[in-house]
């Protein structure tokens, strides 16, 4: 039998779990499909022989989809959030993302097709809005709340911009 993690993530997708598994197992790094469960009877949105279960892992968090029906959606209650070491790594995934039938939100915020929401946030920001000068923090803070995707450029010349 195989080991089952202690504790996993379960997201309730419509009917495409899978599809939204082998997604996230292409576009991120330490994710992959694992396991790929069938019904073994019918079920209130589906049949006996359907996928209902899809144990997958996204950049090293286990994870199982549920094709739950539509009974309930994804909301920005719950997000993934991927640190980013530079711009290319927070386009990259950004625009993976979005350009799948995703959609843009603030500050970092995205949907992906499925709904579920991701925090594409640059390790630089992390560390600007951290940083104990809390001026400059206030200020790198301040730019992010104007974007959508995150433009390292702009945090950090607003962070090190002297107010003096």
């Amino acid at each position: 039998m195989a080991r089952v993690a202690k504790n996993s993530v379960c997201l309730w997708f419509n009917k495409d779990a899978e599809e939204a598994a082998q997604f996230y197992a292409r576009t991120f790094p330490d994710s992959y499909v694992s396991a790929v469960h069938r019904a073994p009877g019918d079920y209130p949105s589906g049949k006996q022989g359907d996928v209902l279960t899809v144990e997958f892992t996204v950049m090293g968090i286990p994870c199982i989809g549920l094709n739950g029906g539509p009974v309930f959606a994804h909301d920005e209650a719950f997000s993934f959030q991927v640190t980013t070491e530079d711009q290319d790594e927070t386009d990259r995934y950004w625009q993976a993302i979005v350009t799948n039938g995703g959609q843009e939100s603030a500050c970092g915020w995205c949907k992906d097709k499925w709904g579920v929401s991701w925090q594409i946030t640059p390790i630089a920001l992390i560390n600007a809005i951290n940083s104990e000068d809390r001026a400059a923090a206030k200020r790198a803070f301040d730019a992010m709340m104007t974007m959508q995707k995150l433009d390292i450029a702009l945090i950090e010349a607003a962070f090190n911009k002297d107010e003096r």
